[in-house]
């Protein structure tokens, strides 16, 4: 799937909810999970990222493994019901490729999400798979972590380019 990439309008689009968990559905799922594996470091993807206006994202943060976290989440319909503490963290996304910012977010947070079954599920989650999960539902806000810097010239950074070793 092809990832929107900002300036792209549609993704200030607030997605509508899911109301049928149906094979479509859990194709759609699939191959938003194969993008967000297929990126460098993504730990979450959002529907709208791929042109999909419905409540449906996905966060996996098991590539970091000293981080606490669910492992795989399918998340649609997510209601974050309880946000505790709040500090500053670095952001990239698979969206805004070139940049990073400091974003303030809760530390930790409990929520609910329907999985791709139709099945909800309650979640407590804190530090980075916190962080990870509400950038992905600010996504199905229509919201980015650009929206979230207190300010574009001290919070916003150019993406670190690595050069390739050398044959």
């Amino acid at each position: 799937m092809d990832i929107l990439h900002y300036p792209d309008t549609r993704l200030k689009q607030v997605s509508v909810p899911v109301e049928e968990f149906d094979d479509e559905l859990r194709t759609f799922v699939a191959g938003l999970e194969a993008t967000m594996r297929a990126g460098p470091g993504g730990v979450g993807i959002a529907a709208p990222q791929v042109g999909r206006f419905q409540r449906i994202a996905i966060v996996d943060i098991s590539s970091k493994p000293r981080m606490p976290g669910h492992g795989r989440m399918v998340l649609i319909n997510p209601e974050i019901t309880e946000w505790d503490g709040m500090e500053m963290g670095r952001e990239g996304c698979m969206s805004v490729p070139d940049f990073t910012g400091n974003v303030i977010r809760a530390h930790k947070i409990s929520f609910s999400a329907f999985d791709e079954f139709g099945e909800l599920h309650q979640y407590t989650s804190e530090a980075y798979e916190a962080r990870a999960v509400q950038h992905e539902v600010d996504h199905l806000d229509g919201l980015l972590f650009l929206d979230r810097l207190v300010s574009r010239r001290t919070d916003l950074f150019k993406r670190k380019v690595y050069q390739q070793a050398k044959d």
